[in-house]
């Protein structure tokens, strides 16, 4: 297959997909498993392989976040329905103000996203910025799309989180330089998060389902008071410091030891482990006199959950059958020597970001690509492979769409039509993909 075909055929797969989805409204689980067989069968793949590749993708992606997306949307549910969402939105507001509830929504990513997968953090904070939005009457798109913005940031440029930490151990890359670089490049590209916000994202109305807030109201005429400030947000702070603490064991230098203590905080650090044990401190917000009804809103948790995870999963096998087929080689081959600088590892990543869906593993290929020419590229200085680091995690931001999960828990969440998520999600990553190799190659000009 060559590459001219195999770019093509991916580049069709992904409009026959933009097409069906937002013009002729079928839904996204269909089309990615249809678009997925087609793909597959029309790269030469035999018909058992693309099958057997599909359900690889599809389990792999449940494996990974399904119970952290059902045990999210169960804490979320019962937020919800107990006022303790109003609760922390109206104490957000007390503290710093509606005028700054957006920027409060993206620093919140911000800081979320740097011992948080991006995946974890929105579905932990989407309640908040639901309750925020119903509060200050700002499109829930805005809140959304900042949250989800100030989240990728760091989660793509700031270790401790996987892709960022194999890239400086592939390249070469002081850990410490890393984190203190990639925490400048990253605020420019919250920035521009925030600025795609207010201007585009504000042109949509989107606001959370009305019916929550009735309920909310009616919790609050029955019962006389919201949930208390902190007990309401102890069901999303709580699996936050504990992933925290478990991305800190994680270390190379491994701050808590080796041994019993390192092995404690793995456990309950793990994000299916934090978020169950969020679930069960969600459940204490549940009033006396409405206990009966605990089941009911587990229930209406997983109902809830069921179209996001059909819909990430399949996105999951998508992004499996494009992930065989031979993208690396082809990229590696042809651009090698193209004098681009910066650039040539920031397109290089943003290619395979966008052909297979995952930033992780367009950030770990890529330095696998690059980590033999890094001395003929001329990066061979403390800084310059970080700069290059920097470079890779700034293209593995862009774009986030169809095949990538993280696209289908934002607009999921969210309550996105995947129109408006292209518009929001693709939109703003790309414009923080381009906004954060601009700022390394500025710095490449001062300190490479």
């Amino acid at each position: 297959m060559s590459s001219v075909f195999m770019f093509s055929l991916i580049a069709g797969s992904v409009l026959v997909m933009i097409i069906a989805i937002s013009v002729f409204k079928q839904h996204p689980f269909l089309v990615l498993l249809l678009v997925a067989i087609a793909t597959g069968l029309l790269s030469g793949m035999p018909a058992e392989e693309v099958i057997a590749t599909i359900k690889t993708g599809f389990g792999n992606i449940l494996a990974g976040i399904g119970i952290v997306i059902i045990a999210g949307t169960i804490i979320g549910t019962i937020l919800e329905k107990t006022g303790a969402a109003l609760s922390m939105a109206t104490a957000i507001l007390k503290l710093v103000g509606e005028k700054r509830s957006v920027a409060t929504m993206g620093i919140t990513g911000y800081i979320t996203g740097i011992p948080v997968f991006c995946d974890s953090g929105f579905v932990i904070l989407s309640p908040i910025a639901k309750a925020l939005s119903k509060q200050t009457h700002v499109s829930l798109a805005v809140m959304a799309t900042v949250l989800s913005g100030g989240l990728y940031a760091t989660h793509c440029l700031v270790p401790p989180t996987p892709g960022p930490i194999a890239m400086a151990g592939t390249l070469h890359a002081d850990l410490g330089l890393t984190i203190l670089i990639g925490l400048c490049v990253s605020v420019p590209a919250t920035l521009a998060a925030l600025v795609y916000a207010k201007k585009i994202a504000s042109k949509i109305t989107l606001h959370a389902d009305s019916s929550e807030s009735v309920q909310v109201d009616d919790l609050i005429a029955k019962y006389g008071k919201l949930p208390g400030v902190f007990h309401s947000f102890i069901p999303i702070i709580l699996p936050i410091i504990l992933i925290t603490l478990k991305s800190i064991a994680d270390f190379p230098s491994y701050p808590f030891g080796s041994g019993v203590v390192k092995a404690i905080v793995s456990f309950f650090g793990n994000p299916v482990t934090a978020l169950i044990l969020g679930v069960f401190i969600a459940l204490t917000l549940i009033p006396t006199a409405e206990k009966g009804s605990a089941l009911a809103w587990i229930n209406d948790g997983i109902t809830n959950s069921a179209n996001i995870l059909a819909i990430t999963a399949a996105g999951g096998s998508f992004g499996a059958i494009l992930a065989k087929m031979p993208i690396a080689e082809a990229l590696s081959g042809s651009l090698l020597f193209s004098g681009l600088g910066v650039f040539l590892p920031f397109l290089l990543a943003a290619i395979l970001k966008t052909a297979l869906g995952s930033s992780t593993v367009s950030m770990i290929t890529t330095s696998a690509l690059l980590a033999p020419m890094m001395e003929s590229l001329g990066f061979v200085s403390p800084l310059g492979k970080v700069l290059v680091l920097m470079a890779i995690g700034a293209g593995s931001m862009t774009v986030s769409h169809a095949n990538d999960s993280y696209f289908w828990v934002v607009s999921q969440f969210s309550g996105m039509d995947t129109k408006t998520a292209y518009k929001c999600q693709t939109g703003v990553t790309g414009v923080m993909g381009i906004t954060s190799v601009l700022v390394v190659f500025l710095l490449s000009l001062f300190i490479h």
